[in-house]
């Protein structure tokens, strides 16, 4: 087809790559994977994190929030990044405010979730990134990002040295990517990391692999509004073909958290800890599926 010449003319796959080849590229570690858990709402959860992950030999390596840096205090912020120094955890703050919980009716439609995760107007924007100043000055080297135009303009304060430059660009599974050139959009505005859609076959995702050098983050189980996906059995394959990667675990069947307050402590603590189960299971089958390779 003429289209498949006109994206292999831009530097892209031209289809989805069924051959699923094995991706050479690695975290600045030398790993294939990584492990994240989401929805790490504070300092308690965090802690809640590290205490299972040493009981059950899991390896943590980037925690992640979901409520947003405006709900935690400065002492809050400062806590999880001190113990993500101790414990070598990159600590991820979401940014906003965001439009599903702005006065605005459409992201709270039927048909307006693909907006929830935007910031509404010049004065969101403004918000959004004064979230990002604040984080930094406490401390803080990860961000969340849900906005186009806010990855945009992180991405060009980081180039002029606004910005550490360091800092993590994030983007959301709220902004979720699909196919190649997204992803490539994403990574020339500034991401650093890249949340794609929880759903997507191996094939697509070889092909993204293919269009971009960033880490792909990947939620291996998801929660019910994210579609509630298990794919515990594809762990192998997919950190075969998508490395590096980040593997997600969320935790079906739990309440929503976001935005997180203390009526919801012992719910939050006891998933926390429940997510670090789920990697376990998870990386249990990598293990042996490695063992069934050697054999």
């Amino acid at each position: 087809m003429k289209s498949q010449q006109y994206l292999k003319s831009l530097g892209l796959p031209s289809g989805d790559d069924y051959t699923l080849p094995t991706s050479a590229a690695r975290f600045a570690d030398g790993t294939a994977f990584h492990v994240e858990i989401p929805s790490v709402e504070g300092p308690a959860a965090m802690v809640a994190v590290i205490d299972e992950a040493a009981t059950r030999g899991v390896p943590v390596h980037r925690v992640s929030q979901g409520s947003g840096i405006w709900m935690l205090t400065d002492r809050e912020i400062e806590r999880m990044v001190e113990l993500g120094r101790a414990h070598d955890i990159e600590v991820c703050l979401f940014v906003g405010p965001r439009a599903g919980w702005d006065t605005g009716a459409q992201a709270t439609s039927p048909g307006g979730a693909v907006v929830s995760g935007s910031l509404r107007g010049a004065d969101q924007l403004a918000y959004g990134v004064q979230e990002v100043v604040r984080g930094c000055e406490l401390g803080l080297r990860s961000v969340l990002v849900s906005d186009l135009g806010q990855l945009a303009v992180l991405g060009k304060l980081k180039v002029r040295g606004d910005l550490p430059s360091d800092l993590v660009l994030k983007v959301s599974a709220s902004l979720p990517v699909s196919n190649p050139a997204g992803a490539q959009l994403l990574e020339e505005l500034g991401a650093s990391s890249l949340n794609v859609a929880v759903d997507l076959s191996l094939p697509t995702l070889a092909a993204i692999r293919a269009a971009v050098s960033i880490p792909l983050d990947l939620y291996i189980e998801s929660s019910d509004d994210f579609g509630g996906v298990m794919r515990y059995y594809e762990i192998p394959e997919i950190v075969r073909v998508a490395a590096p990667v980040h593997l997600k675990f969320a935790v079906r069947n739990s309440p929503s958290l976001y935005p997180i307050a203390g009526h919801l402590s012992a719910v939050l603590e006891a998933t926390a800890r429940e997510r670090v189960r789920r990697a376990a299971l998870g990386l249990a089958m990598l293990d042996r599926a490695d063992a069934e390779l050697a054999v």
